[in-house]
């Protein structure tokens, strides 16, 4: 499937009808760049207006389809991160039940959410309101779902981090700990290069160390965990003495009630952003589908307002949608300019003006209408 389209309309002459220009143009693609895919654009006659009204109007579009087709690159990019979160392969995207491609290659009008006969200023205005609100409902909807995300990342890197700064409950057994009345057991974090040093040294830190108390019970790429029983009279100059001889003494008070919540608060975390995750991406494909028919709507509005703005009243044109691979881009803008003929409009710009009007910001000019759209 291609992700690049130029969407182009060419001017029905006198003499001539938009099914002979389709022939001709069928006939030189076909010739000259067979490798090119083709395709009608049905564009409705829509309701023209005045001139002043589609020369402001021009000036919007512009701005609004770069909008619009932000937004559906937005939920796209949403999508492909709620895959790959999920271990999902990623699926050809789909709109109205078909691929984007097919959508676009057989665009129809929908008559229903877009009355032909509304103004057309009122056609993108309702198409705009679609696609912001989507994109309002994306904001929140993403806020919420990448909280849960953010506050399971916490978890996991106390969980996972050094052995300086991670949680340490994990990784202690109830029988590792002594706690009587005079009696506690501390948990020492030694540099994994200063181990003998510890072990050397650890029962003179204080006279009040039990002699062959410190056992070892985790190791990481930096520092080991050691635990250390002593009296507990003694424990904050035995914390000061550790400290001056580079050893870090962690707080820890061993609680199996407060483990198994840490536990079920993680687990459920586990569950609400599986949940959630779930329910953000069928989200995001409905929205998806949503926006890419709006913004497919919106370029049959551009075609048409530039159409007569560059070729004249009444509305008489051929639009089609093309897919040239980037080695035959220049022979098919040669195609379609010869087809074109000697047309000029008091609305065309050349490629010296500061853009183009409503050609999407396309800087290089060409005597028909011709804009790009990415799906990607």
């Amino acid at each position: 499937m291609a992700t690049r389209y130029w969407i182009i309309s060419l001017p029905v002459q006198s003499g001539t009808t938009a099914g002979s220009l389709w022939s001709r143009l069928q006939d030189s693609i076909s010739r000259h760049s067979f490798d090119t895919p083709l395709y009608r654009f049905n564009v409705p006659d829509l309701r023209v207006g005045t001139l002043d009204s589609l020369l402001a109007l021009s000036d919007d579009l512009v701005k609004s389809n770069v909008f619009v087709e932000g937004v559906s690159h937005k939920i796209r990019r949403q999508i492909e991160d709620l895959e790959r979160a999920g271990g999902v392969e990623s699926g050809a995207l789909t709109v109205d039940g078909v691929p984007v491609d097919t959508y676009l290659t057989r665009f129809v009008w929908d008559e229903g959410k877009y009355p032909t006969m509304s103004p057309l200023k009122e056609v993108v205005s309702t198409i705009q309101s679609q696609v912001a609100k989507i994109e309002d409902d994306m904001k929140v909807r993403a806020a919420e779902y990448n909280n849960v995300r953010s506050q399971l990342s916490a978890i996991n890197r106390k969980q996972s981090g050094s052995l300086a700064v991670r949680d340490l409950s994990g990784l202690i057994k109830p029988e590792d700990m002594v706690t009587s009345e005079h009696l506690v057991t501390l948990l020492a974090i030694v540099p994994k290069y200063s181990q003998k040093d510890w072990l050397s040294s650890y029962e003179s830190l204080d006279t009040f160390v039990v002699p062959r108390s410190s056992k070892k019970l985790y190791e990481d790429n930096e520092y080991a965990l050691y635990t250390v029983t002593l009296f507990a009279k003694v424990v904050d100059n035995f914390k000061i003495h550790a400290r001056e001889k580079g050893f870090q003494v962690r707080d820890f008070e061993y609680s199996p009630e407060a483990q198994e919540s840490r536990k079920q608060e993680m687990e459920k975390l586990v569950q609400d952003q599986e949940a959630m995750r779930t329910s953000l991406l069928q989200w995001c494909y409905a929205s998806y589908s949503e926006v890419f028919s709006s913004w497919m709507h919106f370029c049959a509005v551009r075609v048409f307002v530039e159409s007569i703005l560059r070729y004249g009243l009444p509305p008489s044109f051929l639009s089609a949608v093309l897919a040239p691979p980037t080695k035959s881009e220049k022979k098919v803008r040669s195609i379609l300019e010869e087809l074109c003929g000697n047309v000029h409009s008091i609305y065309w710009k050349s490629e010296e003006d500061v853009g183009v009007a409503g050609l999407g910001g396309e800087t290089e000019g060409h005597p028909y209408v011709s804009f790009t759209i990415n799906f990607v």
